[in-house]
């Protein structure tokens, strides 16, 4: 698959890039791509709620009444469940949550993922660019040329971009990662993929 490579002003080059069958062209298989982003959602949760059940509330455990002769129900204690500020039946507890994916899964799954963006035509090929200092304003110029400014977008570098990195920081839509760091989620919960031209090589190392 070719894609002709813009500048930051949006206009083309002249030049193109071939992207390669094997990864941009597959099927992509839903079943992979299921198993990776509900691994990396359930990885990104702490696991660290917690209620106190009936032995952990501060409280007396006096019999608040004798069992038989009141007229009314049978009781234990203050702490019991049924109580405002009693403890919490069958409550939260702290747990991990982390699930295993198999490297070739994952591989395969980062694939199909770029393969489902290529076919909609949600990429686009941008020539390598670094800014001298943070610039918010010129962050958005690039994306107001590319005609992305109201879309999710997320730009593939092939380094680290510092610089680029703190421009778009308070965008809401748009963020940039390295082509290491890219992952199935990541690719499909944007609108459109920006590949910086020297990223592309990068991305071949990692799927």
């Amino acid at each position: 698959m070719k894609l002709e490579v813009l500048n930051t002003q949006g206009e083309k080059t002249g030049k193109t890039v071939d992207l390669p069958d094997e990864i941009f062209g597959i099927e992509p298989n839903e079943h992979a791509i299921y198993l990776d982003v509900k691994a990396i959602l359930a990885n990104a949760r702490q696991g660290t709620h917690k209620v106190k059940g009936r032995s952990e509330v501060a409280g007396s455990t006096r019999k608040l009444h004798r069992q038989k002769g009141t007229g009314g129900s049978r009781k234990g204690d203050i702490k019991n469940p049924l109580y405002h500020g009693g403890g919490r039946v069958h409550g939260p507890q702290p747990r991990d949550y982390s699930q295993k994916v198999n490297k070739k899964v994952k591989r395969l799954a980062r694939k199909s993922a770029l393969a489902a963006k290529a076919a909609k035509g949600q990429i686009v090929v941008l020539e390598d660019f670094a800014f001298d200092a943070p610039k918010t304003k010129a962050f958005v110029g690039i994306l107001n040329a590319l005609k992305l400014a109201d879309k999710k977008t997320l730009l593939v570098t092939a380094d680290v971009e510092k610089n680029v990195v703190l421009s778009s920081r308070n965008l809401p839509k748009a963020r940039v990662m390295r082509a290491e760091e890219l992952n199935t989620y990541d690719i499909l919960n944007n609108n459109t993929l920006i590949l910086a031209e020297g990223a592309i090589e990068k991305i071949k190392t990692i799927v």
